[in-house]
Formats: C-alpha cells, structure tokens, sequence
C-alpha cells in the first residue's frame, strides 16, 4: 500500500484511473469499529467575565478547600477568644464588670458612709475573753487628703502609695467609756506598689510602733471631743493587697484620761497581758471594728463587682 496521500498505480494525480490501467493494490485493511462517543460537561476553565484561563482541577479545588478552612479556623479563634473573655472577666475585652482592686479604689465617692461606717456594729465574740461588743458612730469626718491624719513617721512611710482619699469615722462602745476612730485610706498605688508596701510594713513590723499611730477623729459635742493624741491606747493598721486601701483604727478613754504607755492591739489582745490598754479592753475595740469595717468595704467590692446572673 502506497503511504498516504500517493496515488495508486495506475492512477493519475486527479485519482482518474488511465485508460485500461488495471489496479493492483490490495484491499485495505478492515478498519476497528469505532468507540462510541460520549460527550463531558465543558469544564470551567474561564472567568465569565475575562477569557484568561484560571486553574482547574484538583488544584483549584484545594485552593478553594484551604481558603474556606481558613475562615472557618478565623471564626473559631474569634469565637474562642470572645467567648474566653466572657468566661474569665476579662475587662480588657470591652464593656464588662471591673475588677475587684479597681472597683475598691473607687468606693470613696460611690457609696453612702452608712455602707462603709455603718450606724451600729455588732461585734459578736470581738471583746475580751469572747465577749459581744457593739459599737455606736458618734461622728463621720467629711472625706479629705491626708495632711493631719497621721503622725509624720507614718505619713512617711505611707507615702509611696499616695494618698487618694481619707475617710474617718469615730464610735463609742455601748457603755460610753471607749471611743474609737476607723479610718479608710484611698490610695494612689496599684497592685504591685500595694504588695510591695504591704512587705514593708510587715517585715520591718511598721504597724506595731508606737511613733507611727494613726490619728483620732474628735468630734466637738460628742463622746469623743477629748479624745486626742496623748488620749490613744491601743490602734491597728492594715496594707491590703487586693484593694488599695489601707484600714487602720485607734482607741482611748472617753474621758480624755492620757495613755502614757500605748499599745498595739495584737500584743493588747494576748492572754495575760497587765497593760492599762489590755485590761480595758481597748485593743478588742481597735481590732474588731477595724476588721468590721474592712469586711463591709470587701462586701461592698463585691457587690460592685458581681456579674449579672
């Protein structure tokens, strides 16, 4: 067989056979049956809107699988985190409660004197031997800054907090024989600076000098109008550390009678002890109305801080 496209022999280039030619080549081959034809879907190869071609098959389809994992992982870290932040408190996270130590800083012009130095203090147990005391307000001291509220050793060893605010208040005890004065120092200090001065007062046992007394509240035409420095017997101060906040409470005779021999109220309070404050009683009354009254300002930190059920 002749390759294709060569005439045969005996033809000419118009395929016209000569005259009495006779054909010699072979019969060609049977040709296979053909494969029935089945038609496919044109695939997406163009942009309805350009004729570039973009990538088709299993690599546009893993771009498409990574780019929807990736939004679908996007949404996950969003949700995650938002919701994170509304299961710890985070106040970083938007609106939200505050938390604890900045809610207590701002107590001072928020809530009313009755919260905070209550009218009447139960102190069930808080006297000598677990006797009930109570103790009565005779006198609040408007809020002010802390010029002449301590001794200047104490106002110097305080100073690195700042002071923010100084709330007062003075009671008598229910035979009209003591008074005592509370105080509320609103500090300027943040956490770390209360922790750090909080150490200091404990380590060095700044508390139990007697150089470094916090001040009376005498109120003129009350039980405690006498009751000045020379008249303090027995006081106790406290740094918190989850508040900035310093308590502290300071006791003496109604009377006016000076106290030569001061003293601090957990070595009044110990069993034993002969001194002129422990007989009397008077450390029971500067201890337990000052832990009274730092249980009133955390219960009302609280409440301030309590997450809507």
């Amino acid at each position: 067989m002749s390759g294709v496209g060569e005439p045969f022999i005996g033809e000419s280039f118009t395929g016209e056979p000569f005259a009495g030619a006779v054909r010699h080549a072979p019969a060609p081959p049977a040709e296979p049956p053909l494969r029935p034809f089945v038609s496919l879907a044109e695939p997406d190869t163009y942009d309805a809107d350009t004729a570039r071609v973009r990538p088709t098959g299993p690599r546009r389809r893993s771009s498409v699988a990574a780019a929807a994992a990736c939004v679908v992982l996007g949404l996950g870290l969003i949700g995650g985190a938002l919701t994170g932040s509304w299961l710890t408190g985070d106040s970083s996270a938007g609106s939200g409660t505050p938390d604890a130590f900045t809610a207590a800083g701002d107590l001072w012009h928020s809530v009313p004197v009755d919260e905070l130095f209550p009218p009447t203090v139960k102190g069930d147990g808080a006297g000598p031997g677990g006797s009930d005391r109570t103790w009565t307000r005779v006198a609040v001291a408007p809020d002010s800054g802390c010029g002449d509220a301590f001794d200047p050793l104490l106002q110097k060893a305080l100073a690195p907090a700042g002071c923010l605010r100084l709330l007062r208040a003075t009671y008598t005890d229910a035979t009209r024989s003591h008074v005592t004065t509370v105080g509320l120092l609103f500090t300027k200090a943040d956490s770390a600076a209360m922790a750090v001065l909080h150490r200091r007062f404990e380590e060095q046992k700044l508390g139990s000098r007697r150089d470094l007394m916090p001040r009376t509240y005498a109120a003129k035409g009350t039980a405690a109008e006498g009751f000045g420095d020379g008249q303090r017997a027995s006081w106790t101060l406290s740094v918190l550390t989850d508040a900035p906040v310093v308590t502290y409470a300071v006791s003496g005779f109604a009377d006016g009678r000076p106290v030569t021999e001061p003293q601090p109220a957990a070595d009044a309070m110990r069993a034993g002890a002969t001194t002129v404050p422990a007989q009397a009683g008077l450390g029971h009354d500067a201890k337990g109305l000052a832990d009274r009254v730092e249980r009133s300002l955390r219960k009302t930190v609280d409440s301030a801080t309590e997450k809507p059920s």
